[in-house]
This record gives C-alpha cells, structure tokens and sequence, in this order.
C-alpha cells in the first residue's frame, strides 16, 4: 500500500510539473455560441497542424495552455456542431502570459479582440496600414477590368505601372515598419511572411537591426536561416 501511495504521489507530481510548464493561457469567450469545436493551430513547415482543441456544450467560453518559447503566431478556427469548419480563422500573435479573445458566433473573425500581447497590438497596427494598400490595389483591380472590357491598351499600361509603384511602396513601408519595431517580433515575422521575396539587402536589414533578444526567438531564427538560404542560393545562380 506505502509502494502505491508513493507511486500515486509521484504520479501527480509529475502531472502537476507538466501544468506549470505551460506558460501561455489563451483564454475568451464566443458570444452566441452553444455547442461547437474550437481549434488552436499554428504553421509548422508551411503547413498549419492542429495544437489543441476543445468541445464546447452550454458554454461559450474557453481556455488553452500551451508552452511558447517566445511570442508566435497561433489560430482560433470553430466547427459548429452542425456545420461546417468556419474558414476564417483568428489570428493571435501569443506570447507567454495570459491573452484574451472575444468574439461573437456571427462575425467569429471580424469581431475578434484579442489583448495580453504587445506584438498583437502592433501586428492590429500593422494590418491597419496594410489595408490602405489593399484597398488601392482593389481599387486599380477594378480599373484594370474595366480597361480590358473597353479594349483601353494605353490605359491598361498606365494601371499597370501605377500598381507596381503600389507594390514597391507597400514593400517600404513594410520595411519601414519593420525597422521601427526592431524590439518586437513581429518585425522578424512579417520579414516571412510580407516582404519574403523582397531584395535581400532589405531583409538582411531588418535582420541586423533586430535586438538580440528578437534575433533569438522563433521568427529571429527562422529569418536568420532564410536570409542564408537565399544568398547561397543567389550565389549558386550567378556562378
């Protein structure tokens, strides 16, 4: 019995120690939900693989741990319990503590406000910016289309060398902004995943500009080695 006691004990410890190495919390609630499936999932090798996930009945709240070595980009998707799995997705830009999402079932992406994450606030920040590109490019979209119905040619250049100039700018100021958050990481992150094919000179800036800190967490390290990639590759194709 003493043997049993003492393994039952040691059992529990461990199980206890597990818990206190989560050290995110991804907690919320989903205004108008009742019954459905919550998934948290990141991007692992370019494919997006499931963390966790949780049967929500009679409540719309929820909560999840989960280890972070340093802040990353996680995501909320829901499957009603009668549908289908909700395609967008919320994105959390998580870091280690406590981060908050509210959200309502009718709007489940749009209606997402996620705080406990300095890098979240500068991604919103970013993404702001952002839209002010992809609503010109839109805009020059539509231009286009009505160019071509009208068989315009010299007005179909025009849009296309208006929306190139778009492109550089968008690229810049993405530097730009990368550069001005040097000390968070999300400016290595969106290096990856805004600007990747961008001149290398540009990303090699952002990459030095980085503080130490930065230059060794996830999205740091994921730079460092793509940068290096790309120049070896370069290099392979002027020989």
């Amino acid at each position: 019995m003493k043997y049993l006691l003492a393994v039952f004990s040691i059992l529990i410890l461990i199980s206890t120690c597990a818990k206190e190495e989560k050290n995110t919390l991804i907690k919320g609630e989903i205004t108008g939900l009742k019954k459905g499936t919550l998934y948290l999932e990141k991007i692992e090798d370019t494919t997006l693989v499931i963390l966790d996930s949780l049967v929500l009945k009679g409540t719309s709240q929820f909560s999840f741990s989960l280890q972070l070595e340093s802040p990353e980009m996680v995501y909320l998707y829901l499957r009603k319990t009668e549908g289908d799995k909700i395609a967008d997705g919320i994105e959390i830009f998580a870091a280690p503590g406590t981060i908050e999402v509210k959200t309502t079932l009718e709007d489940f992406e749009a209606d997402a406000k996620v705080t406990g994450s300095e890098n979240h606030y500068k991604l919103e920040e970013f993404n702001k910016l952002k839209q002010r590109y992809t609503d010109k490019s839109l805009e020059y979209f539509q231009e286009s289309f009505d160019a071509e119905k009208a068989n315009d040619t010299q007005r179909i250049n025009e849009i296309n060398k208006k929306y190139e100039t778009l492109v550089r700018s968008k690229y810049m100021a993405t530097v730009n902004y990368a550069l001005n958050n040097k000390s968070y990481e999300v400016a290595p992150y969106l290096a990856l995943s805004e600007i990747f094919d961008a001149n290398i000179k540009y990303l090699d800036t952002i990459y030095q500009s980085l503080t130490p800190e930065v230059k060794t967490s996830t999205y740091g390290n994921e730079l460092e080695r793509y940068i290096a990639e790309r120049k070896e590759l370069e290099s392979e194709m002027v020989q």
